[in-house]
Formats: C-alpha cells, structure tokens, sequence
C-alpha cells in the first residue's frame, strides 16, 4: 500500500496530465467544443419534458428541474464508466513501453468526465431561474453527492476496466446493464409510484440515494437525508475497495491480453 501511496504522489503530474488529454480528446473534432456539455442536458430535457410532463407534471413539482437533476446524474455516471471500461486497452501501446500505474488510466477518465460535468451543471442555474426556483445556501452542498458518485463510479470503473482486459463482450453487456439502471433510477418519473415489493430494486441502485441527496439541495431546498449520505458513502467506500483490489490483483496479466 506505501508503494502505491507513493507512487501516486510521484506520479501525480501525469495524472493530470492524462486528465487534461481525455478533456481534450472529447472535443475534439467538434466545432462547439465545452459548449456540447451545456446544450446536451438542456436539449435532452426540452425533448424529455415534452414526452413524460403529461404522465407526471402533476405529480411532481418542477418537473423540468427535476428531470435535468435525474439526467445530469444519470449522465455522469454512465460517461465516466463506459469512458475507463477500455481505458486499459486503448491505452495498451504507452503501458507495453513505460512504466505508469495502471490504475491511472481508469482514474483519469473517471475524474475528465467529473470536470465535464460540473460544466454541464450550468443550466441547472438557468432552469433554475426559469421555472422561479429560489436560490439557497443548501445548494452549494450539491458537491457532496456529485463527489461521492464520482467515487462510486471511481470503483465501478475500476472493476470494469480490469474485466474488460479479459472479457472484451463486457462492453455490450454494460450498455443493457446501464439502460437497466435509468429505468431503475427515478430520472424522470416520482419514486412513490413504484410499489412498495418493488421499491426495494430502486433503493438498491447506488444512484438512487446519491440522486435523492442531488435533488434536496437543489430542488427542495433543504438539507440532504442523513440516511442518503450514510447509504451512499458506504457504496463509495464498497466500490473503490472492491475495485482497487480487484485491479491489483489482476493488473500483472493484462500484459497478456493487450
């Protein structure tokens, strides 16, 4: 673990360095650049409020900023792990020639997706405004939940890039996998019409109490479920546990796969 430690510091300009290179790699090519990262949200929302604002506009308040919170979690958490699953093979020419911590690779894609989307955090201010929200102290807590999903997504990552090496159909599986989870996750519908034998596959999904925290602070205006925090942080901490050690084990083979 001191070795890990260590070279973490040793090496942690080239983090950086590699988190500034998958910014850039997402833009590239593309004529509205960061600008993507505010209109993405926005049109999908539009788009969205226009299909389900009949089922639930009266079950829910604030629909559009309650579909804009549920989206921009979703997002994030789906980009930042599709992004590190092959971040270990894209990457298998620089690891096959130098000596870098692998787990780099993953953690850097994780954390370029975070940037991103804190960008995309923007018209949340503008819907805000919008539809009359009152603005508040309990919003600025809306990087506690952010920061806790880019931990969970941090160790699912990690998990996902090391099986990927050695089972490349993960790919097409994850993508079932993720549209199991929005459907499971309440982005666009309220949570209280799932039956009560049901809820408990909701309240499973890891981003189930990161969202509800999300929304409190920005829709509701008022401090996040302790129950949330408590929830959510264990998932952090489970994930990265898991992933890290799952990564170290498996990390001295991936030389024979790439």
């Amino acid at each position: 673990m001191k070795t890990q430690i260590s070279n973490f510091f040793k090496y942690r300009d080239l983090l950086i360095e590699l988190i500034v290179k998958d910014i850039k790699i997402k833009y590239r090519n593309s004529y509205l650049g960061v600008l993507w990262s505010l209109l993405n949200p926005l049109l999908m929302v539009i788009v969205l409020s226009i299909v389900f604002s009949t089922l639930f506009k009266h079950d829910i308040a604030n629909y559009p900023l309650y579909l804009l919170t549920g989206r921009l979690v979703y997002s994030y958490f789906a980009e930042a792990t599709n992004f590190a699953m092959d971040s270990i093979i894209v990457n298998s020419q620089l690891i096959k020639k130098v000596y870098v911590p692998k787990y780099f690779f993953p953690i850097s894609r994780v954390i370029s997706s975070f940037v991103t989307s804190l960008i995309s955090l923007i018209p949340v201010v503008g819907v805000m405004i919008f539809t009359g929200v009152s603005f508040s102290l309990y919003n600025l807590l809306f990087f506690i939940p952010m920061l806790i999903l880019m931990f969970i997504s941090m160790g699912i990552g990690l998990i996902l890039s090391t099986v990927t090496v050695f089972f490349r159909d993960l790919k097409h599986f994850y993508s079932i996998l993720l549209t199991i989870v929005m459907y499971m996750t309440p982005i666009f519908y309220p949570a209280n019409i799932i039956p009560d034998k049901y809820r408990v596959l909701i309240e499973f999904n890891p981003l189930f109490p990161v969202l509800s925290m999300f929304r409190d602070v920005l829709i509701y205006q008022q401090r996040f479920n302790y129950f949330d925090l408590i929830v959510s942080f264990a998932y952090a901490v489970f994930f990265v546990v898991a992933g890290m050690i799952m990564f170290y084990k498996k990390q001295d083979r991936f030389i024979f796969y790439l």
